[in-house]
């Protein structure tokens, strides 16, 4: 299965560079059905997209803005949203002005058909794919996954400790690995937490004794929960003037495996503002059939079923 990637990857390589270095290298990608990338300079009152190629200037119509658009099933920001942006897309055709000068009529929305038709379609549950956010919600994150096209990664799907928004994983722009949880429908749902590591994997990194960082995710009357890692919270005795989104310094009191438990002690907790990081992953293949997030004596078995049935 050939490889696409979200936009932006290619519109600095090597590649993508030379086939807009002259006329006749963009001759060539357009007789090849090539998907090439450039930025989007500005979108006109008519909602066509001017694209520089350098050589020459690039019109995408309003029409060959994205899948969709023709048909009224996608709104217009789709292709206002790309100005400033790279985009990708293929050579249809050139036309001459009144003046003699070329311009090169390029389709967006025929770029993702190829990448939906050779790629997308291909795409089954528990592949694991590159994948760029490109906005956030309070309910997940959307992410663009080949060429422009968007799926979502729900906000339980983001990480096994929980957040209260997807800012506090990503950002806007961020590459990320995700897993194809689910297609219904032709909607893709996205995954992202098996990536990060199972229970074992994430205590592994500390020790009883510690006293480490993490952040205060939920106060509740029997104790207080403080993210260690994405996958890995621990609870800790009650605290007065403790609010959740804290910055805290926790003492490791005791690892229990077999409940799956970190018992903690809460220092000293501030605020702070912070950025997020780039994710932590811990597994580096490409495809994932059954998560197992539970470590082996586990009294409770916590399990992702990808494969298909």
């Amino acid at each position: 299965m050939f490889d696409y990637y979200p936009e932006g990857w290619i519109n600095d390589t090597p590649e993508n560079r030379a086939a807009l270095q002259n006329i006749s290298a963009l001759n060539d990608a357009c007789r090849d059905g090539q998907i090439l990338e450039g930025r989007a300079l500005i979108c006109d009152s008519s909602h066509n997209l001017l694209v520089d190629l350098g050589c020459m200037k690039g019109i995408i119509p309003h029409d060959e803005g994205a899948l969709g658009i023709r048909e009224g099933t996608v709104r217009d920001i789709a292709i206002i949203s790309r100005v400033n942006r790279p985009v990708c897309f293929m050579i249809t055709s050139f036309q001459k002005d009144s003046e003699g000068h070329l311009t090169a009529l390029l389709s967006r929305r025929a770029a993702q058909e190829k990448c939906m038709e050779e790629y997308v379609k291909k795409l089954t549950p528990g592949d694991i794919i590159n994948a760029r956010i490109t906005h956030l919600e309070s309910f997940g994150a959307f992410a663009d996954i080949g060429c422009g096209i968007i799926a979502l990664l729900p906000i339980d799907a983001i990480s096994v400790s929980r957040i209260d928004h997807p800012r506090e994983r990503f950002t806007v722009g961020m590459d990320v690995k995700v897993i194809i949880k689910s297609i219904e429908n032709g909607r893709i749902t996205l995954s992202h937490k098996e990536l990060l590591g199972t229970w074992a994997e994430n205590v592994a990194m500390f020790k009883a004794g510690e006293t480490v960082a993490g952040i205060v995710r939920s106060v509740e009357p029997y104790g207080i929960f403080v993210e260690l890692s994405p996958n890995l919270a621990g609870l800790a005795e009650t605290k007065e003037d403790v609010v959740p989104g804290q910055q805290a310094s926790v003492y490791i009191k005791s690892i229990i495996s077999s409940r799956m438990k970190v018992k903690l002690v809460i220092i000293d907790t501030f605020d702070y503002s912070y950025r997020p990081a780039a994710p932590r992953y811990f597994y580096s293949g490409n495809r994932i059939d059954r998560f197992v997030y539970s470590p082996p004596d586990s009294e409770k078995e916590i399990v992702t079923e990808f494969a298909s049935k």
